[in-house]
Order: structure tokens, then sequence, then C-alpha cells
């Protein structure tokens, strides 16, 4: 029950009851004081005109008048006042012998009868007067009781709001009191439990969402973050990677010393400005806000800091929150974060030029091998027995490999040093997989495989170096017929979809998990529990090939199920 409505309950109650007893205690005194007044009007004037008469009646020896007329007037004014049963009579009896004294005011056996006639009048008052002070205190008693009755009640409800109403007011005000003072002390974690749908419980509800806002601010208070602030300020300087940070508008937040070196502005230029408008005279802060999903590659940065051409790789990170008392995130900003890959890209120039010239150093002897097996497979050095025969075809394969291995070395230095030379112009997609075909039919035909192509007839030319073209789809071709099964069937699909030609090639083999659908194309990946046979590099060389000439590389499999390799060129 509301604290108000036992208020108005309680006191309304005691202020009835206290009604009711005045009430009871006028209507009491008005009995009392009707009573009163009625025995002082009916039977005390009587008793005084009695007294009166007798004195007058004892002054008639004189036979003075003035005696007479008071006995008369007093007479009167009793015979006015007549109110008890037998006065009448009494009076009646009276004024006859008063009358005979009138006659002969000197008979004292008239004025014996006259005394008691007097006194009979007073007999009978007296006696009202008795009875009526009975009542009086009859209903002064009943006053009495009355009073008694309903000031009990009222004691009872006054003792009940004096007992009860304190505690209900005080013990939770107290508590009250006491969590401020917890509050006050900055425990913000006190809160208040009261049970009661009273104002009070609304009270502990504000009370108690109060103080968690006050200890979440307790908790990022303005001194605790400006010191954060500060902390989080000088590690961001402290780093060596350039670092900006943006508001969800868009709006420069902060800037460390290094990225301040590279974009080549002042503090103060910077923070506090929309990164838009920057961009408009700043090339470096253009390339930076662009998402990469607004980029058609994600290549590293190559700008000049620290006195050289450094590397940087960029990387932006949503900064997002989950308000208080909400459940959905909101983006309140971005980080963009420039990792310094100088380094590793100065040795993977170093790794790429010992790799150009090893390979490119290999070539040779391995030529001289393969042509040192020509002759000796030749009849005119002279006859091999089988076993010969065999460890010369062993060091033909394993020739032919390191040949394939050292070409595939050379390709890639040539990619990433940016060597590579493209002979593009237009070129018929049916030559192109008529030449891998034949590239790879020696291979087939050892697995006994079949290889089928499914292309119209008249399709259109695409634009692409046809060699390295055709060098992709025999990387395609090799591995299909490596991972199917012996007299199985490998597809290959042309067709033309979105102004491109998409080249497929489809096997049944055992496909691919779905945990390394992403890394097959990555440099010297290879699928663990897999045929180690080459370098890993196949699949890395073709996607660089194709996506020189403006085309995309991708895979579809189902481990089971076989996979399907693809890639587009213009049309």
């Amino acid at each position: 029950m509301r604290i108000k409505t036992k208020l108005n309950l309680g006191v309304g109650l005691l202020f009835l009851m206290i009604i009711i007893l005045s009430l009871v205690s006028a209507y009491s005194v008005f009995l009392i004081k009707q009573d009163t007044e009625n025995i002082l009007k009916s039977n005390y004037n009587t008793l005084e005109y009695s007294r009166n008469m007798i004195l007058a009646l004892d002054e008639m020896k004189s036979g003075s008048k003035e005696t007479i007329q008071d006995f008369e007037e007093n007479l009167e004014k009793q015979n006015r006042n007549i109110t008890e049963p037998g006065e009448k009579q009494a009076t009646e009896k009276l004024k006859t012998s008063f009358a005979l004294l009138a006659k002969n005011n000197a008979d004292e056996k008239v004025k014996s009868q006259i005394r008691q006639d007097i006194f009979a009048i007073m007999k009978l008052n007296l006696d009202a007067i008795k009875q009526k002070s009975d009542i009086a205190k009859k209903s002064a008693e009943t006053a009495n009781l009355s009073i008694a009755i309903v000031g009990s009640l009222c004691f009872l409800i006054a003792f009940n709001l004096l007992v009860n109403l304190p505690n209900n007011i005080a013990n939770p005000i107290k508590e009250l009191t006491l969590s401020i003072k917890q509050i006050a002390n900055k425990n913000y974690s006190e809160r208040v439990h009261f049970t009661s749908h009273s104002e009070f419980g609304d009270l502990a509800k504000s009370f108690n969402t109060m103080a968690q806002k006050l200890e979440e601010y307790h908790d990022s208070n303005v001194y605790k973050l400006l010191f954060e602030k500060k902390r989080l300020e000088t590690l961001i300087n402290n780093m060596n990677d350039p670092i900006i940070g943006l508001d969800n508008e868009g709006i420069v937040l902060f800037v460390n010393d290094e990225a301040l070196k590279i974009i080549g502005l002042k503090s103060e230029d910077i923070i506090g400005k929309p990164a838009s408008e920057l961009a408009i005279s700043n090339d470096l802060i253009r390339s930076l806000i662009l998402k990469e999903s607004e980029t058609p590659k994600k290549q590293p940065l190559k700008i000049f800091a620290h006195g050289k051409e450094s590397y940087f790789e960029k990387e932006i990170h949503s900064i997002t929150i989950t308000p208080t008392g909400e459940e959905k995130e909101i983006n309140i900003g971005d980080v963009i974060i420039l990792r310094n890959i100088t380094l590793f890209k100065e040795l993977d120039f170093a790794k790429t030029n010992f790799i150009a010239t090893v390979s490119h150093e290999l070539k040779t002897p391995i030529a001289s091998i393969k042509l040192s097996l020509q002759l000796l497979e030749n009849g005119k050095t002279g006859d091999m027995n089988d076993d010969q025969k065999q460890l010369v075809e062993s060091i033909k394969e394993d020739s032919q490999r390191l040949l394939k291995i050292t070409g595939e070395l050379l390709n890639l230095s040539q990619l990433e040093t940016g060597n590579i030379q493209l002979n593009i112009g237009k070129s018929n997609p049916h030559e192109i997989v008529k030449y891998a075909v034949e590239a790879v039919k020696v291979q087939a035909d050892q697995k006994q495989i079949q290889l089928v192509v499914d292309a119209d007839e008249n399709l259109k030319n695409v634009k692409a170096d046809a060699e390295k073209t055709g060098w992709v789809l025999i990387n395609y071709l090799s591995n299909a017929i490596r991972y199917s099964s012996e007299k199985s069937t490998i597809l290959i699909k042309l067709k033309e979809e979105n102004s491109q030609m998409v080249f497929q090639v489809i096997d049944t083999g055992k496909g691919i998990d779905a945990r390394y659908k992403d890394k097959v194309f990555d440099k010297y990946f290879q699928i663990p529990g897999s045929q180690k046979s080459g370098t890993g590099l196949g699949l890395a060389i073709s996607k660089e090939f194709i996506e020189a000439q403006n085309g995309s590389v991708g895979v579809e499999s189902n481990l089971g199920l076989g996979s399907t390799f693809w890639f587009t060129l213009k049309i």
C-alpha cells in the first residue's frame, strides 16, 4: 500500500474518531446542561418562590399591604411555574388558603394551613430535584462511558500510528540515509532493497538507478578518463606504427607522431578535421580512408619515410560498443593502423633475388644433365641393361621435376619483382584449351583419365597472354590429374558470363576441406595429407598470372565430391 494512502487512512480515521468524540462530548454536556437548567428553571425557582411566601407570611402580623402584595406576587409566579405532577393541586390549595387569609390575616389556623401547603409544594420540587439529579448523574455516567469508548478508540488508532507510522517512514529513510552515506564514501555498488510497492519502492528504484549511473561514472569519471586518455596517447605515440583514429562521422580524433611524419602535416592541422576534406589535398590520407572493400586488391602502401622508400600494410578496425541498457551494438569510429613491413619486404626482395639467381644458375646444369641423358639413351653410345635404363629414366624424371621447379621459381621471382612480360592480345579460348590438353595428354593417359572439353564452337576471343594463360590451365589440369582416381573423367568447361570468359577444370577427386579453400592460392601452401610432389607455388603463380591480366581465380570444392578450379578473363 502506498505511504500516502496509509497516512490518509490512518489520519482520516483518527480525525473521524476525534470528530465523533467531540460530538459525543458536546451532546453529553448539552444533556447535562439541559438537565441542570431544567432543575434551575422548574424546581429551584419554585423553592425560591416558596421561601419568599414563607417570609411574607411571617411578616403579615403587622398587617402591611406590601407584605400581602409580595405574597401574592410570589404565589402568582409559582402558579406560572407549575412543572411537577401534583404541584398544580397543591398550588390551587395554597391559593384557596391564601384567599381565606386575605379576609382574616390574623387567623393562625389558616396561616398554619398555608405553611403546610407551601411545604407540600417545596417537598414536591425537592423530590423532583433529587429525581432529576439522578437522571443527570446517569446522563453524566453514560457520557463518561461514551467518551471513554470513543477516546479509547482514538487512543488505539493514535498509538498504532505512533508505533507503526514512524517506523514505516523512518526505517526506509534510515536505510536510504545509510546507503547515501555509502555512496558519499564512494561505495557505488551500494543498493537499496525495498520490497513494498510504496513510494519508498519507487524511491529505491530511482536510487538504485542513480547508484548504477554513479558507479558507471565513477568507473569512467573525468579524472580517470583524462588519466586513461593521457596514458593511451602516450602509448599510441610510442608505437612505431602510424595510427589514426576517426569517429563515426569521419572526424580525426587522434594521430600519433609516426603518422604525422609520413602524412607531412602538423597535429593541429589534422585533429578535429573531417578526413574527407583532408583527403582532397592529401593523396596519402585519401588512400588511407578508403575501405578495403573499395580497393580492388590489397596491396602494401609504398611511402617515402625514414629517408627511404618504406612499405606499410593498412589495417582498418571498426570500433563498436553496446550502450548501457541497450542490446544493439553501435559503431563509434575506426582506427587505421599502418604496419611497417619494410624489413619484411626487403627480406622478401632478397629472397626473390636469391631464388632468381639460384634458379637461373640451376637451369644450366639441369640442361646438361638432360643432354647427357639423351646421349645415354642414344644407341650409338652403347646398349644399357634394364637396371641402367631404369636408373636413367629415374634421373630423367628427377631432372624434369627440377627443371619444372626452377621454372616456377623463376616465374615467381619475375612476378614479385614486376619483371614479368605479358603479351596481351586477342587469344582464341579453344587454342588455349587445346594447347593445355596436349601438354598433359601423356600424364592423363598414364592414369587412363579422359579429358572432355565442353565449349561452344563460336566463342569470342579473350584479351590475354596465351602462353601464360595456357600455363595456368596446364597447372590446373596437372593438379586435377594428380588428385583424380584412375579411369575417371576431367571436364574442361568454357562459358561466357558478364562479358568475361570463364575457364573451369572440374574433377571428381577427393576434394578440398573447407578449412583450406581460402589458402590453396597462397605461396608454398600445400594441403595437409596431400602428396608433397611440388613446391606449393603453382596455384600462387597461376593467381598472379591471371590477376596481372585483370582476371580472377577461385575454387569450389566439397570434401569427397571433387573440385572445380576456375579463372576468368575479359572478352
